[in-house]
């Protein structure tokens, strides 16, 4: 994970630039498509990705490397072509790993984030899962392990597949020609981000279209028929750690509130969105009905949210990037904890963006942390050493913070009409 904590080091700021560089043109061509704080909100969900991603909070049942030292025909050496051979086989499993967290209610859960933002934009491909504790597919990967491709290979093909599907998250870039027969491009996947009933499920692959294509999936996008983003279930919610769970919420509660043991347990293993019969009626949720006449969350901030907003995520993005160079020149223990300080920034921000006046306490919470933090470490984790003024910077940040947020919920959250940005 040390290696992986490296890389993002060098893919935030790039992706960060791209996002800006996506919201000048917009505005630039009178076509902007990114609110602030969707791509707040979009950004803060990358990052809890990224960390739960580095600190390896996950578990695989069967890993990758069992199954090559267990079914292997042949041995083959880490060169171009075996790198290559590992990408497609990767890319057919993300075919299949894409297709069944669409179509199945339990593992829609972990997918459901990345769908959740209303607008299709570069920052939206940040919106990446930590709902997904144990990884069930790697089976998938058989093939693969079959001809012998070396753990090493997979390791390092992987996020650079992923990486690959940043750059088609944009409506500015309109049908490219040959390259529609080959490659998912931006039509593709505005398509498969689209609620419409004519899209709805489609075009799963992420980088080869032609598995979507050999496979039954395929949608072109149509200009009669312009995409709508989201999800039929709106999050209603700017603070990504919810939205991870919310389906899963759903399911849960359903399960419990059925009485039909039947439903209790197939209802994980249904197609996603199906609930026991009359549901809808005894335990009704917002649900987008005409998908071309619904209110867009969380259009109206005051200018003074949307620039605190802007403000927490340069921080955590600041403090993130450290954590990551750092990573294995400080203990376990200590990089649980500095994780567990990111997410709790995260939650709370995102839930004053929210206006939940419950954000005082995360807030609050947060702020002992860090400094019972720099108190037990006598610095934040060795950064004083570094900057020796680091000690003041921080806990200046955190009382500000704490303050900022006592303001917003005493004072504007009150204001029945503050000034009003859409940016």
């Amino acid at each position: 994970m040390e290696e992986y904590g490296k890389i993002l080091i060098i893919a935030m700021p790039l992706f960060a630039v791209l996002i800006i560089i996506e919201k000048l043109y917009g505005i630039y061509k009178g076509e902007d498509n990114v609110p602030v704080m969707d791509a707040v909100s979009s950004i803060s969900s990358g990052i809890t990705n990224a960390v739960k991603d580095v600190l390896g909070l996950s578990i695989t049942f069967i890993s990758y490397d069992w199954m090559v030292s267990k079914i292997a025909l042949f041995t083959l050496e880490p060169n171009a072509v075996t790198y290559i051979v590992a990408f497609i086989i990767i890319d057919f499993y993300g075919y299949w790993n894409h297709r069944i967290a669409h179509q199945v209610n339990f593992f829609w859960n972990k997918h459901a984030i990345h769908h959740s933002s209303e607008e299709f934009n570069l920052a939206c491909a940040l919106r990446q899962s930590i709902a997904t504790f144990i990884n069930l597919f790697t089976f998938i990967l058989i093939p693969a392990a079959l001809i012998g491709v070396p753990a090493k290979v997979i390791i390092i093909t992987l996020p650079i597949q992923l990486f690959l599907q940043f750059w088609y998250h944009t409506k500015h870039i309109k049908k490219m020609g040959f390259l529609e027969k080959i490659l998912v491009t931006p039509s593709h996947h505005r398509v498969h981000h689209a609620i419409n009933p004519e899209y709805i499920d489609k075009n799963h692959a992420q980088i080869f279209i032609i598995w979507d294509k050999w496979f039954g999936t395929f949608q072109e996008e149509l200009a009669s028929v312009p995409p709508v983003f989201g999800i039929t279930r709106p999050a209603e919610t700017w603070n990504p750690i919810k939205i991870n769970f919310q389906h899963l919420n759903l399911l849960i509660l359903d399960a419990w509130r059925s009485n039909n043991w039947k439903d209790k347990f197939t209802i994980w293993f249904k197609p996603t969105g199906w609930r026991p019969e009359n549901f809808e009626e005894k335990y009704p949720v917002n649900k987008i009905i005409n998908v071309y006449d619904f209110q867009k969350y969380g259009t109206e901030n005051s200018k003074a949210l949307t620039y605190w907003a802007i403000t927490q995520t340069v921080f955590t993005l600041l403090i993130v990037g450290y954590l990551f160079d750092s990573i294995g020149s400080i203990s376990l223990t200590n990089t649980l904890i500095y994780g567990f300080f990111i997410l709790t920034t995260i939650y709370s921000y995102t839930e004053l963006m929210d206006k939940n006046k419950n954000a005082i306490y995360w807030e609050t919470i947060r702020m002992i942390l860090g400094i019972a933090i720099l108190i037990y470490l006598g610095g934040w984790f060795g950064l004083n050493t570094i900057a020796p003024i680091s000690n003041y910077l921080i806990i200046t940040y955190l009382l500000l913070s704490w303050a900022m947020s006592i303001y917003f919920i005493s004072f504007e959250f009150k204001v029945s009409k503050p000034e009003i940005t859409n940016s």
